[in-house]
């Protein structure tokens, strides 16, 4: 009766007969709940330790793809840049080609000229043997 009295007037005895001023369900509970108040805030640090972990991995990632990406931007381009230089051989051997066949085709009309000449001066030659 005298627990009653007491409980009535927020002062309450503990398993150790220890005077409090919670009641021993409430003190108990905040005890339980302290306690898993600090696991929780012990799980959220290793959650917090692994995220750091995975977001520092994926800022390295992130960089070595950048590289990569950088190296292959440069390939390119230098692929660009030897498929330019091949067009423009092939443009300036294109156009010695064509420079040569022209020269050809004035060395073929020259030497007709010639063979034309040649044979006229032969004529004329067979001719003034002939008549000497």
């Amino acid at each position: 009766m005298a627990q009653d009295l007491l409980g009535e007037e927020g002062i309450f005895f503990d398993d150790l007969n220890k005077l409090r001023a919670l009641e021993p369900d409430v003190s108990q509970k905040t005890t339980e709940l302290k306690e898993e108040c600090k696991e929780f805030v012990n799980k959220i640090g290793q959650f917090q330790n692994k995220v750091g972990g995975l977001i520092q991995l994926v800022d390295e990632l992130a960089k070595e793809t950048e590289t990569e990406k950088f190296k292959v931007i440069g390939a390119r381009n230098l692929l660009k840049l030897v498929a330019k230089q091949r067009e423009a051989l092939q443009q300036q051997l294109q156009a010695l080609i064509d420079e040569k066949k022209m020269q050809l085709e004035r060395y073929c009309i020259e030497c007709e000229a010639l063979s034309k000449v040649e044979s006229e001066q032969n004529e004329f030659i067979n001719q003034f043997i002939l008549q000497n």
